[in-house]
């Protein structure tokens, strides 16, 4: 069951509007490294791990669906007032073709998410140490959109997303340990 609060885990705020960023931040929203891969790879996960690290799992992954909710938000004030000359500078045009100002699941380049971004192998520590890697390639991504942006409103909620990616990293390298702790102990029947 799952609790919805009305607010976004974190104030999204923009200085101006700004297409260029917002194509960038698309990666962050429907790329292989970006939230919506990650909440739907650890809700994956969650039925095939130890029940010592399931929770995390879970808590990660709806945490992941909040991220995903903000970078919609900042791509949306990103482009809510651009004109169509702005949107072909920013070499978004073939998206407002198909899609005007709506979002649409997606890599930087235009490239359509896919269920392929999504790996689970079945074997626990296999699966977190593929968490921990996706969460450190976040958190690069968003450190590269926070290098080409100048706009310091923005990039507090991008160095917020980016130190959580951090947080989660942490998170599943303490999973792995509690399970290779596991694997270690004598087993008596």
């Amino acid at each position: 069951m799952f609790y919805y609060e009305k607010k976004l885990q974190y104030p999204v705020r923009v200085s101006t509007c700004n297409p260029m960023l917002a194509k960038f931040l698309i990666e962050q929203y429907g790329g292989a490294d970006g939230e919506l891969a990650a909440a739907l790879r650890y809700m994956n996960q969650r039925y095939s791990i130890p029940n010592k690290v399931i929770g995390l799992l879970n808590d990660i992954a709806m945490e992941e669906f909040s991220h995903l909710e903000m970078i919609a938000t900042m791509v949306y004030k990103l482009t809510k007032d651009a004109t169509p000359e702005q949107i072909k500078a920013a070499g978004i045009a073939d998206h407002y073709v198909d899609h005007d100002r709506a979002l649409f699941y997606h890599n930087a380049a235009g490239v359509p998410w896919t269920a392929t971004y999504i790996q689970a192998k079945g074997d626990p520590i296999a699966d977190l140490y593929e968490d921990i890697a996706a969460e450190e390639k976040a958190r690069a991504t968003y450190q590269w959109i926070i290098d080409l942006s100048d706009d310091p409103d923005l990039n507090d909620g991008l160095k917020f997303l980016r130190e959580r990616e951090v947080v989660h990293s942490q998170r599943f390298r303490e999973a792995v340990e509690i399970l290779k702790e596991e694997q270690g102990k004598k087993k008596f029947f």
